[in-house]
């Protein structure tokens, strides 16, 4: 029996926008990002989640109360007794109306855990979609793209005595057939919580239900490899030039590696076998062709191998390769399915740039408001703080300085065919950058799916203060990073804390985000040799690299790292590799953590390390669940991390254990199994019934479950 949906969400959204056809431009543009009402006002920039309206009518809301303010297009959003865990914001462009989804988390009753609205995506067919809300008095909301789904669209089966169980049908409307690409999206809450949410992908309006269906361009199948150019592979030797200045040690001189190089490895299949959807290059712009900068112990200066020290914007490192290589790179990735993103650095220049030469008041002052040097005061002066003396920070909070550095970061867009960027030092830019850089992206390349992803060190807030339509889609979640290796490497870490800073995350995020997640980077200790014992916790881990041969430790730091990789490709996001962590390349902070790639020559651990990776990698990207399934916790304790991820009704169930024994773990999974296909893919299946199971996990390993339809 078919039973409209009239749940009290329902009947304020059913007369704020319902769409009825595809021509509502909030249709065609990509689902806006949640608003999060943090505190009793907020300020609203439309344009941070609608880039392209550039006309609003009105903005109303039934439950919040809309202060206009001088802008267009900002307004204060302000809390009022009718306000919900749940709201929605109306945005009126000429005939056509969309929606912002603004979340009162704030106001969510804690320690709830077993009144908790969940949401579970049961199983669909080409154009309907079957749910199950978990939770007790539940109020759904539906959105196809930014708009209310009619509701007669969905129909709601409670089951019989149990108040706490509701099923939901979606039929995914006739007008979805237009776009190639678009979402359904559901989110639900009751008293005390808001619910996960569900994101739906569809193609001509049919449900997604393999990854085989899903392209390049979807931005949420990635995996992202992280490499350093000039330490990857020396593909053309004639444009080698190392400083060989005495000033500089070896280990900060140029390598040798380039462009070519890294053609080679494209052709020669390296990332397609590694499972790698998304290379990630350092910059590429011309550096300086002189040493700078001073350690004092050993002396030496630096060579500008790493590409953070550009003097042209628009200039292709000579000793990198140029513009042919470059596009051959671009073309032969694209043809064997690879996005490309740049590094793009927009925060300073080399003092010695023509551009700086010209234009010295593009600089930020070299000394505070109080009179002390200005450098490296990351949080107290962080928009205007220098990195060294060297390379001046750009006040980018001018016009006329943001406008043509924006324009610089759309020549590669314009010229070349990359499909992104990473972006430095992102909490040291202003906002108006990234409006301005994303507004011209999606206003040049509409139809261009292009991933931007931001570094920023700092609270969770902080870093989700750039996260975006506006500006960014992205940044790396560094605490769940550091969350999870210290517990990890210490005796006394728990994965309790590491659960709570990443269902803190997906609080903040979404359950659906594109945040980065790594092994490591540039700038972090490799954490094998943490893992291993050769780095010791707190020490100077630069100088440990300069003064130590560090090494990858006892034999327990590979099944750590395997820890790491199965964690970052078993959880949503953007798992990222740092060039190396596929074998367990041994290091401290840099220059030690940029050794030269090795391709070949592993040792036992290192092969069956490099194996465990391509087989997560090669699970990742084949399966529904781990790219858009939901995520939730079975059985979490100081050694044990299990977990769930769900697509319509296909199941991913992972179970890592760091402890030094082997665990049989007993879980209730949310939905039941029976008649499907179960299959280990690591670890040992002990017992099944349909709807729990019995799994063991040898230690410091992982086990992982899949349930599939066939």
């Amino acid at each position: 029996m078919r039973v409209v949906l009239l749940i009290s969400t329902i009947l304020f959204l059913i007369t704020s926008c319902v769409i009825k056809e595809v021509s509502n431009i909030f249709a065609r543009l990509e689902p806006a990002y949640t608003v999060k009402l943090n505190k009793d006002t907020t300020e609203l920039i439309v344009r941070d989640y609608f880039p392209l309206i550039d006309n609003i009518d009105s903005i109303s809301s039934v439950t919040i109360k809309i202060v206009k303010s001088m802008s267009f297009d900002t307004v204060l959003l302000i809390k009022t007794e009718k306000s919900k865990l749940i709201n929605t914001i109306n945005i009126f462009n000429g005939k056509d109306k969309g929606v912002l989804v603004a979340t009162n988390k704030s106001n969510i009753t804690p320690n709830i855990e077993n009144e908790r609205v969940k949401l579970f995506t049961l199983e669909s067919k080409e154009r309907s979609i079957k749910l199950l809300i978990e939770g007790k008095n539940p109020e759904i909301l539906v959105l196809w793209q930014n708009c209310i789904l009619d509701p007669f669209n969905i129909s709601v089966n409670k089951s019989k005595g149990d108040n706490a169980r509701t099923e939901i049908k979606i039929d995914v409307p006739h007008y979805a057939a237009s776009l190639e690409r678009s979402y359904i999206r559901v989110m639900a809450y009751n008293k005390n919580s808001v619910s996960n949410d569900i994101l739906i992908p569809l193609r001509y309006g049919k449900v997604i239900g393999s990854a085989a269906e899903l392209a390049r361009t979807d931005k949420h199948s990635q995996i992202m490899y992280s490499l350093l150019i000039d330490r990857f592979l020396d593909g053309d030797s004639t444009n080698t030039k190392r400083l060989n200045d005495p000033d500089v040690l070896p280990v900060v001189d140029y390598y040798g590696g380039d462009l070519k190089g890294i053609l080679d490895k494209i052709e020669d299949g390296f990332f397609s076998d590694l499972g790698i959807t998304t290379i990630w290059l350092s910059p590429i712009t011309q550096n300086p062709y002189d040493a700078w900068g001073q350690y004092p112990d050993p002396k030496t200066k630096f060579s500008g191998y790493h590409g953070y020290w550009p003097i042209y914007l628009t200039k292709i490192d000579s000793r990198f390769g140029d513009e042919s290589v470059l596009r051959e790179l671009l073309e032969k990735a694209h043809n064997n399915n690879h996005n490309v993103i740049l590094d793009y650095v927009a925060n300073h220049m080399h003092i010695n740039s023509p551009t700086l030469m010209k234009n010295p008041d593009w600089v930020t002052p070299d000394t505070t408001p109080d009179g002390r040097p200005n450098f490296e005061l990351w949080d107290e002066f962080r928009l205007t703080t220098w990195f060294d003396r060297h390379i001046p920070s750009l006040d980018l909070e001018r016009d006329y300085v943001y406008k043509p550095m924006t324009d610089s970061a759309m020549f590669w867009l314009e010229n070349f065919g990359f499909d992104g960027f990473r972006h430095d030092a992102t909490k040291h830019i202003p906002e108006v950058f990234w409006r301005t850089l994303t507004g011209k992206i999606k206003s040049k390349f509409p139809e261009r799916a292009i991933y931007q992803i931001g570094e920023t060190y700092g609270s969770q807030e902080l870093i989700d203060s750039y996260v975006r339509n506006g500006m960014l889609d992205a940044q790396f979640d560094f605490n769940v990073y550091d969350s999870m290796i210290w517990s990890l490497i210490n005796s006394d870490g728990s994965f309790s804390d590491v659960w709570k800073t990443l269902d803190r995350s997906l609080s903040t995020y979404g359950y659906h985000n594109l945040m980065g997640y790594i092994t490591g980077n540039h700038d972090r200790p490799r954490f094998i040799s943490l893992a291993g014992g050769q780095l010791i916790p707190g020490e100077d881990y630069k100088l440990a690299g300069w003064k130590r041969d560090i090494g990858t430790g006892d034999s327990s730091s590979f099944n750590k790292l395997a820890l790491l990789h199965a964690f970052i490709m078993t959880i949503p996001g953007i798992p990222t590799i740092y060039y190396g962590d596929e074998y367990g390349e041994p290091g401290g902070n840099d220059p030690d953590n940029r050794r030269w790639m090795r391709f070949d020559g592993y040792n036992k651990e290192e092969q069956q390390l490099l194996d465990m990776v391509k087989s997560l990698t090669h699970l990742r990207r084949g399966s529904m669940p781990l790219i858009y399934g939901d995520i939730f916790p079975l059985f979490i304790s100081d050694d044990i991390l299990c977990y769930v991820r769900i697509y319509m009704g296909e199941i991913v169930l992972t179970a890592i254990n760091k402890g030094d024994k082997r665990e049989s773990i007993e879980v209730d999974l949310p939905i039941s199994y029976v008649g499907k296909k179960v299959e280990t893919l690591s670890g040992k299946l002990i017992n099944t019934d349909g709807k729990s199971l019995t799994i063991e996990v040898e230690p410091l390993s992982y086990a992982i479950i899949s349930i599939t339809n066939n």
